[in-house]
């Protein structure tokens, strides 16, 4: 199974498009808080169409807590800023990609040592970023072809 995991997402229409993904490609999606936002916001749910209730959903009280329960994974860090290309990846039969807030990415903290791979989806130098929907379905579509979940 694939594992998305959102680390304190900050725009509740990002989150509802990314459960959509997650729903269409029978990933997990897991939350980590704190969020500005409650997952029954009207925006999440709109974003998320009606597609909820096929959705494989789990809420983290804050990083550590999650770090706790799955920091012996396989973690992807998915980051701008790093050599390695998501593309060039093997990734394994149950990753963990890690997403950080819209904002400011993931914490520095967890980007240090030994906790994980760190990757990056080339973009041009004089853009910040990639929509974090879109960076999110980048990256699990190619987990999804190398793995062949939905053939």
């Amino acid at each position: 199974m694939l594992h998305i995991v959102l680390v304190e997402p900050e725009i509740p229409q990002n989150t509802g498009n990314i459960a959509r993904t997650c729903a269409a490609i029978g990933a997990r999606l897991h939350i980590v808080n704190p969020t500005p936002f409650e997952i029954s916001d009207k925006t999440v749910k709109r974003a998320g169409l009606d597609y909820w209730q096929h959705l494989d959903l789990e809420m983290h009280d804050d990083l550590a807590a999650f770090l706790g329960k799955y920091g012996g994974e396989q973690l992807f860090f998915v980051e701008t800023g790093t050599d390695v290309l998501y593309s060039d990846v093997q990734f394994p039969e149950h990753p963990f990609l890690l997403f950080g807030k819209e904002t400011l990415g993931l914490p520095k903290s967890l980007l240090t040592g030994d906790k994980g791979t760190t990757i990056t989806i080339p973009i041009l130098p004089h853009i910040r970023s990639l929509n974090l929907s879109n960076a999110v379905a980048v990256v699990a579509y190619e987990v999804v072809r190398q793995r062949g979940l939905l053939t």
